[in-house]
């Protein structure tokens, strides 16, 4: 679900479906609104005017955009982020929130992340939370859902390393050796990485903090070691 002009044009733009489409209107009294809608018009998209307060209720939000639209959603394999020379993926070992997920997305597609896997029982890349907080990117970065062990050995027979940031980490994120191909894994927002995914990993690495401070966000966690990793690489498709 992805609410709001310029998601929608985003996802019409990245050659994603629409499947179901609802405006108000009020939306259709603007330009750029009705364009959309004739732009829609030509997909095989149902499209549904409702008043804003059936659109606050589908969307969930006080304030809606004037438009949402369901697309069909894609389900990728981990083949389908490969990458030929230089790569940088990142793992998300059973995050839960929906906003650190969307947020992480976000960043990954700024620092030309290869792609994203998630691993375990993740939350849903598709939730309306996740989508919003993404702002557009769940339609650019490519992701796709394994178990660990499928994961590890798909990264180690695409000679990419495996770096995890971790709270018993010996090495400091930017002294890191992070290669031209790597796997950054990131844990879950409570409980961190299990021990054998840690004894799995080439390196784990620590981000530094203030002595007594508590921690960082998931989320500001891995924007510092996706873009320390893409700045040692010399900063590739930048």
């Amino acid at each position: 679900m992805a609410e709001g002009g310029r998601l929608v044009h985003q996802g019409l733009d990245r050659g994603w479906e629409p499947d179901c489409v609802a405006i108000t209107a009020e939306g259709l009294t603007r330009s750029h609104i009705r364009d959309l809608a004739e732009r829609l018009t030509a997909t095989d998209a149902r499209i549904i005017e409702v008043p804003e307060r059936i659109l606050t209720q589908i969307t969930g939000k006080d304030n809606p955009g004037a438009i949402a639209a369901a697309f069909q959603q894609r389900r990728r394999q981990l083949d389908d982020l490969a990458s030929a020379q230089i790569g940088r993926w990142l793992a998300l070992y059973e995050i839960r929130d929906p906003g650190n997920l969307g947020t992480i997305l976000r960043t990954a597609d700024c620092a030309a992340i290869s792609g994203v896997v998630l691993l375990g029982k993740c939350c849903d890349p598709y939730s309306i939370e996740a989508v919003r907080a993404s702002m557009g990117a769940v339609f650019d970065v490519p992701f796709a859902t394994a178990d660990f062990d499928t994961f590890n050995a798909w990264r180690t027979a695409n000679s990419a390393k495996l770096v995890a940031a971790t709270v018993n980490g010996s090495l400091r994120h930017d002294r890191v050796d992070y290669g031209k191909r790597v796997a950054i894994i990131m844990g879950n927002e409570q409980s961190g990485l299990p021990e054998d995914v840690e004894k799995s990993c080439d390196q784990l690495t620590l981000i530094p903090m203030r002595p007594g401070s508590d921690s960082l966000n998931l989320a500001q966690a891995a924007a510092l070691m996706t873009y320390e990793a893409w700045r040692s690489q010399g900063y590739p498709g930048a």
